[in-house]
């Protein structure tokens, strides 16, 4: 991963500029999965809304040579979570290798410097009982999926909160729901928004990693759409194949969830204490029957998911922080600019802890 300091200039301002000038900012991290760097209607996008994350986009800074750390899903976060690039970091690939103790990630540092720390969605990087669960790597409390591939299920019969199993009313059998009732993306975003109301009085980090866009795999299999969602609104009446209409669907879904926590950090007013970033850990997907080239999720660039390519690797990054302070350079101060340095989640760590610490 590049280690450039052109990365996520707008972490500078907040040192000193919070309203509240005795704490650090908070930082609000959004990690998509499997979103491509043209499924965003602030990158190119004509048919599927994403509104919200459009005006975070207009009212912030959004990246066009934004780098994941991997085009799979577990290296790229071990790279988000500890600096590394995958030829230092201890996950390689998709596979159930769990975090060391000597593998520090920024949880473990922002805790370490007073943040509360809180991780809502997909972790991947540790099974139950290792060495590599999100308790034992810096988080103060966790509520999602430890697996990768029990995170391809939307309407699991369980999620973890913290080393504990939360049962859930749903039924399923080999990753396929065969009764839907909570679909997990909703209960992700409560607790998110809970952890945020617990903490508004800072500074908490909050690590929230959504499945969505990601497909149930074992559904693709099974029926040939895998792209889980309670319903198609509002593209029902689109002539388009199923497993499309789903897909757009589950973005616009995703916007939504991120508009009700802008909204959550406006009524607490820590609009101008708070950073947020939103990113995914890689290119799009076609696992869910979909194909990448029907919504041009790739944008201009070529491949996609598990392909070392750029549109595998390139990704949609946005930030904003309501301070009205001074942008680090060569990052453009305006509102709805766009930055053009290679961006990577070491040189934004490295920025962020400076403040933090």
């Amino acid at each position: 991963m590049l280690r450039l300091i052109l990365s996520l200039g707008v972490l500078c301002a907040l040192c000193g500029q919070s309203r509240s000038a005795e704490r650090p900012p908070n930082i609000l991290f959004i990690l998509a999965d499997d979103l491509g760097y043209g499924d965003l209607g602030c990158y190119g996008q004509k048919k599927i809304q994403t509104p919200n994350l459009d005006r975070l986009a207009a009212e912030g800074v959004r990246f066009t040579q934004a780098y994941a750390g991997s085009t799979v899903c577990a290296p790229s976060r071990c790279a988000l979570m500890t600096g590394y690039h995958t030829g230092h970091c201890r996950v390689r690939g998709n596979a159930l290798v769990p975090l060391r103790p000597e593998d520090v990630t920024v949880a473990e540092l922002l805790k370490k410097a007073g943040y509360a720390t809180g991780l809502v969605g997909k972790w991947g990087l540790g099974e139950p009982g290792s060495t590599g669960i999100p308790t034992k790597k810096g988080f103060d409390s966790f509520f999602g999926y430890l697996n990768q591939a029990h995170a391809h299920n939307y309407y699991p019969d369980f999620l973890w909160r913290n080393e504990q199993k939360v049962p859930l009313t749903n039924v399923q059998a080999g990753g396929v729901a065969s009764k839907r009732v909570v679909y997990s993306p909703d209960l992700i975003l409560d607790e998110g928004l809970k952890f945020v109301e617990q903490h508004k009085g800072g500074p908490f980090f909050l690590y929230f990693a959504t499945t969505v866009p990601h497909a149930n795999n074992e559904k693709t299999r099974a029926d040939g759409n895998g792209n889980e969602v309670p319903a198609d609104e509002p593209y029902s009446r689109e002539d388009w194949p199923q497993p499309e209409k789903n897909k757009a669907a589950m973005i616009t879904r995703l916007d939504a969830d991120v508009g009700k926590l802008l909204a959550k950090l406006k009524d607490l007013g820590l609009e101008r204490d708070t950073l947020v970033i939103f990113s995914s850990d890689n290119g799009p997907h076609q696992e869910g029957g979909n194909r990448v080239e029907f919504f041009g999720s790739s944008g201009p660039l070529r491949g996609f998911k598990t392909q070392m390519f750029e549109g595998g690797l390139r990704v949609p990054v946005g930030a904003k922080a309501e301070h009205g302070g001074r942008l680090a350079q060569p990052v453009d101060s305006r509102a709805g600019a766009h930055a053009d340095p290679q961006w990577s989640a070491a040189a934004m760590w490295n920025q962020a802890l400076a403040l933090a610490v």
